[in-house]
């Protein structure tokens, strides 16, 4: 009996301690693998990149004819090429601007030109499940539970919320940081492209919050430089609330005389031909800098008419938004045409600002000034204060970093200027608006009809207290007129 007792019970150490020591070694090894695959997310070479070189049908870092969208220069480069590499370090950044400003491409040929070394980027989304999963690819972290009860089975991320998630995930990757300061010396980059795609709600702000705490931490200690994207003005307004660290750089269009060199160098490199000072002048003022619209003009064979097809696809897109109906407007249809008039009355508003500016009134290089007003005086002009952030979220105006409001572009602001001069338009905005204010009254006023009188009856209004403290009710009698009995009698 005490040997079979020995037996078994040397067998059960045996078998305890194997299994024990598999799953502690696991366990390690698990945590070091974790550690190891994210660093090898920040070596050389970025998905990010190569997408980037398919799309333009070239290998990386030879541009051709058929893929060379980045000819123009921007002054802002230098800056961004020193946040990628690491030089610029204890802020985390966010670069706003209207949509075709050119912040992708001079974040991306930032990354070309250390070839994505110790640098990340990805794309932001509106559900915070998918930002978790984009977020895992970048970092190459899987979010499996590093228990020891990984040893016999994996738990699945969809165990844990999205932000637990990201929490997990940041945890890492500040393990990986403290690794690389010590032996580089230089933080982390993560790019974090168009924010402005999360929800401005409950879950978008708190995921939201999760990152500039994370960001504010990690600029203190040069671990990492976290970089937003940003093409509308309400992350910056929700950022600013806890910012200490933030540095906001905004990026606008190109001015007059690098506009105007970059499309002159461009035709002669592609179309061998030296186009006219007056012609670019011409595109120029049709367009302005938005490096968007520049690429399509400088491809296209006729530039003016071009110029005239983005001045005309940019007012059919803000008609098919915000017409206004007339006196014609049927009721139902009131909520939407209170938004489309308030964009129409700052629109009017832009336009006559403009008319009222100088000719000569533009920038020391001829550069143009799109008419703008304060924010506030726009919600005041509107009399709404909400509608602001859903024109900028559509691309019809815009709100600087420095909360002004404008056209979106100069062939929005040219499209202002035909939609507001074409014939009868103030009448029809007026009659729109008058049709508003009718149906409000409508909806404000309460119908009492009078009915069971008899010849010579008659309601009394009487005002009393009611049950609750201050109310006043009002008490509606009827009375009837007592008929006198014919002859006096009986």
């Amino acid at each position: 009996m005490l040997e079979s007792a020995a037996t078994a019970f040397a067998s059960i150490v045996v078998l305890g301690t194997g299994f024990g020591l598999g799953g502690y070694m696991y366990h390690k090894f698990y945590k070091w693998l974790v550690l190891h695959k994210m660093e090898g997310a920040f070596e050389p070479g970025d998905p990010v990149l190569e997408l980037a070189a398919i799309g333009k049908q070239m290998p990386n870092a030879i541009p051709t004819e058929q893929g060379d969208d980045h000819w123009i220069l921007r002054d802002e480069q230098a800056k961004i090429d020193a946040i990628v590499n690491g030089d610029e370090r204890g802020r985390y950044h966010l670069l706003i601007g209207e949509k075709g400003t050119g912040k992708s491409s001079m974040l991306l040929d930032a990354m070309q030109k250390i070839n994505g070394e110790g640098c990340s980027m990805f794309e932001a989304h509106a559900d915070s499940e998918i930002f978790r999963v984009r977020l895992g690819k970048a970092l190459d972290f899987e979010f499996h539970e590093d228990y020891i009860g990984s040893y016999f089975s994996e738990r699945g991320p969809r165990d844990s919320t999205a932000l637990l998630d990201i929490e997990r995930a940041f945890n890492k990757l500040e393990k990986v940081a403290l690794k690389r300061r010590k032996l580089v010396g230089k933080p982390l980059i993560i790019i974090i492209n168009a924010v402005h795609l999360l929800r401005d709600d409950e879950d978008g702000r708190d995921l939201l919050e999760l990152l500039q705490q994370r960001a504010e931490q990690w600029a203190a200690a040069n671990l990492v430089t976290m970089v937003f994207n940003s093409d509308e003005y309400w992350v910056y307004e929700r950022l600013k609330k806890l910012a200490t660290r933030m540095e906001v750089t905004a990026i606008s269009d190109l001015p007059k005389s690098q506009a105007m060199s970059a499309l002159s160098k461009y035709r002669q490199k592609y179309f061998q031909e030296a186009p006219d000072s007056e012609v670019l002048s011409e595109v120029y003022s049709r367009v302005g800098g938005r490096l968007t619209h520049l690429n399509r003009v400088a491809k296209s064979k006729d530039m003016l008419s071009t110029c005239d097809k983005i001045i005309d696809t940019e007012r059919k897109w803000f008609l098919n938004q915000c017409w206004i109906l007339g006196m014609e407007m049927d009721d139902d249809v009131m909520d939407q045409q209170k938004y489309a008039s308030a964009a129409m009355v700052l629109a009017q508003a832009l336009v006559r600002l403009e008319n009222s500016l100088p000719s000569t009134t533009s920038l020391d290089d001829g550069s143009h000034i799109i008419p703008q007003i304060p924010l506030h005086i726009a919600r005041q002009i509107m009399t709404r204060a909400d509608f602001i952030k859903d024109y900028d979220h559509v691309n019809l105006f815009t709100i600087t970093s420095e909360a002004y409001v404008r056209a979106d572009s100069v062939p929005m602001q040219r499209a202002f200027r035909q939609i507001c001069g074409e014939e009868g338009f103030d009448e029809h905005l007026e009659k729109t608006l008058q049709r508003i204010n009718d149906i409000e009254s409508l909806g404000r006023t309460r119908e009492v009809v009078a009915k069971d009188l008899v010849l010579g009856g008659r309601y009394k209004f009487l005002m009393r207290e009611g049950e609750r403290r201050g109310e006043r009710v009002a008490e509606v009698v009827l009375e009837e007129k007592e008929e006198e009995e014919e002859g006096g009698g009986g």
